[in-house]
């Protein structure tokens, strides 16, 4: 402040001169020397759920911060696991050095590198979430495999820039184990690989599979950029793909390229981890894709049915979150907080190129497609949440929205803008098509926005201005007006003007349909939201109940469990049998449910029967539906 107080009266250009090198003395004295830091990463107990790290960071004396990730890029919130950071310990020159937390920001630690030394060395374990305990990007282990994201086990200096730190990283790996990733060896000997020195962000974008039982299929011969589908499993007879099913993998490649026209990667890794014991979930990468699915993932009809999106949609990040990426979530560093009111794009439309992608490649039929849509489409509209919080609210709150609770799901809202998004994004496709007397179509615009030189990886941010004036040049309409009433405003109804707008309608039946039926198979639950208005586990525990419903007209809530229908042990059947048999007369049905160490007994006035949601045709509208869904890629 003093050296402010008399610069006062100088010039403006000695000030400038005066703060800049300020500013390089700041940077300098917090920045360790140039150099590569080196990572030497030991997986041989990640059978045991620990990983151990090693770091060297070249150094000089004076003042250091280190930090631990915690904002990641796709993962849309907070979720550096700190927690499971343990056995921390840093040395100089063969003597430890201590070091110390911040007091405010958690995910830094401070420390003092004394006078004569080079090198800072830091050692560090990390405990890997047991079974069942951890989504998002937590890596994950059993007895056969290991899932590692580098950001996991690793510290960066504050201060430079992530492009000016490279890091030189080392995997040791069980005896036998085979590994998948985006990162290239520069050498493999005994279970070691070292991989070749890249930036941060690369390394952190790049995550490793491995295990005892691996499996890589080049899903394009001979074509360039090369694209792998790298598997690992807990078992061999997980590894087992249908060769039609490989086909349709493969399908993927050139459906992206007809899609986008460009690709921002010099190589692709779909990497996917099968089994029962890690958390189930994709994350994307510029050059590869984090895909964890349930040991059947391949071998099971309704799982791969059911899953058939998550590779699709991933890959589809490549363009659209990781070269392009909303100005918010394109932070300097891991520990920036983002801004995620544009994830309705950044997710919204990949959920939705995502599943016209599955059917386009051949892992959906036309009639898949729309059981799902039927499905989003219907469990949208019966979220009274809704009517209180706009789509762009669960955006802005999807830091907080991901950790949310199962109960009460249909009067909070989660991170809708998935599923709402696609339901927008359908619209938009459709809108383009009636513009443009069906010259033009969504695909025009992912070319025009997402496409451009192909190359190696970069990141392009944008803006919704950005997102407006590329859809008008595919085809001129007020889209900010189009937006603003879907997005930013809250409304009781779903948007399904593309379903209609596309030649269908969102009905209901008495016939449950086949995604349903796998739905609720794998996910062993009972779903009633369209008729009772509630949804319950495999063991009777009511899972949400809908705001206004009649089972909440009937005093039932999530958490309850319920234990009878009509006087008898409840079953799955038995309930069904019950809604049925309720059109027939006018007794209520009579669901025993307990509350704690209280029981109690609901009549749910309700005689509507079955509803399950399809698409019904309108025949007197062309159907868009069926032209969106074609293949846009010359057949093999």
């Amino acid at each position: 402040m003093s050296l402010l107080c008399r610069c006062k009266n100088t010039s403006s250009r000695w000030v400038s001169l005066v703060l800049t090198a300020c500013a390089v003395w700041a940077a300098h004295a917090a920045a360790p020397p140039g150099g590569v830091i080196r990572l030497e990463v030991d997986a041989t107990d990640a059978p045991r759920k620990i990983l151990h790290a090693h770091l060297q960071f070249p150094a000089r004396s004076g003042k250091l911060t280190l930090v631990y990730p915690k904002w990641l890029p796709g993962e849309h919130s907070p979720t550096g696991p700190i927690t499971d950071l343990v056995g921390l310990k840093m040395t100089a020159a063969g003597k430890a050095v201590e070091w110390r937390r911040d007091p405010v920001d958690m995910y830094a630690f401070a420390v003092e590198v004394p006078d004569g030394a080079s090198t800072l060395e830091v050692r560090l374990d990390y405990l890997s979430p047991a079974a069942g305990d951890s989504g998002g990007a937590s890596a994950s282990a059993t007895a056969k495999l290991v899932d590692l994201n580098w950001s996991e086990v690793l510290l960066y200096p504050r201060g430079p820039k992530l492009s000016d730190l490279r890091y030189a990283a080392t995997l040791r790996l069980p005896e036998g184990w085979r590994f998948g990733s985006a990162l290239v060896p520069a050498s493999q000997s005994a279970g070691v690989i070292e991989f070749e020195p890249v930036g941060l962000e690369t390394l952190v974008d790049s995550p490793v599979i491995a295990g005892a039982y691996f499996r890589a299929i080049d899903l394009s011969p001979g074509g360039q950029p090369r694209h792998w589908l790298e598997i690992v499993a807990d078992s061999e007879a997980a590894l087992e793909l249908k060769a039609e099913d490989s086909r349709r993998f493969a399908r993927l490649v050139p459906e992206t390229g007809a899609l986008f026209g460009a690709r921002h990667y010099r190589a692709y890794h779909f990497l996917l981890t099968l089994s029962d014991h890690v958390a189930h979930f994709g994350l994307e990468h510029h050059e590869s894709s984090d895909n964890r699915q349930a040991e059947k993932y391949l071998t099971d009809a309704d799982s791969l049915k059911l899953g058939a999106g998550l590779l699709p949609h991933e890959m589809i990040h490549s363009w659209n979150g990781k070269y392009r990426r909303p100005a918010g979530l394109a932070t300097p560093d891991f520990q920036q907080p983002m801004r995620g009111e544009l994830l309705w794009v950044y997710e919204g439309l990949t959920e939705y190129l995502g599943v016209i992608l599955t059917a386009r490649c051949g892992l959906w039929t036309e009639d898949d497609f729309r059981q799902w849509l039927a499905l989003q489409a219907a469990n949208l509209d019966h979220q009274p949440g809704r009517t209180w919080r706009p789509l762009v609210d669960t955006t802005v709150a999807a830091q907080l929205l991901y950790e949310a609770r199962e109960d009460g799901h249909a009067w909070r809202r989660g991170v809708a803008f998935y599923e709402e998004g696609a339901l927008i994004w359908l619209e938009a496709d459709v809108l383009i098509r009636q513009q443009s007397q069906g010259r033009r179509s969504l695909d025009d615009f992912c070319k025009r926005f997402y496409g451009g030189q192909s190359g190696p990886p970069r990141v392009v941010p944008y803006t919704l201005g950005d997102v407006v004036a590329a859809l008008n040049e595919v085809a001129p309409y007020d889209w900010q007006q189009f937006f603003q009433a879907r997005v930013y405003t809250a409304t009781a109804r779903a948007p399904l003007g593309g379903i209609e707008s596309a030649g269908w309608r969102l009905a209901y039946t008495n016939t449950e349909s086949a995604m349903l039926k796998s739905t609720e198979g794998t996910y062993k639950c009972t779903d009633l939201r369209c008729s009772l208005g509630l949804t319950i586990k495999e063991g009777g525990a009511v899972k949400d109940v809908i705001p206004g419903s009649p089972a909440e007209r009937a005093g039932i809530g999530a958490g309850m469990q319920l234990l009878g229908v009509n006087g008898r042990r409840w079953t799955p059947d038995l309930l069904r049998t019950a809604v049925r048999a309720a059109t027939t007369n006018t007794a209520p049905i009579e669901l025993l449910v307990e509350n704690e160490e209280y029981f109690k007994l609901c009549k749910v006035d309700y005689h509507e029967g079955e509803k399950f949601p399809w698409l019904a045709r309108e025949p007197a509208r062309p159907d868009v539906l069926a032209d969106i869904l074609k293949a846009r890629a010359p057949a093999p």
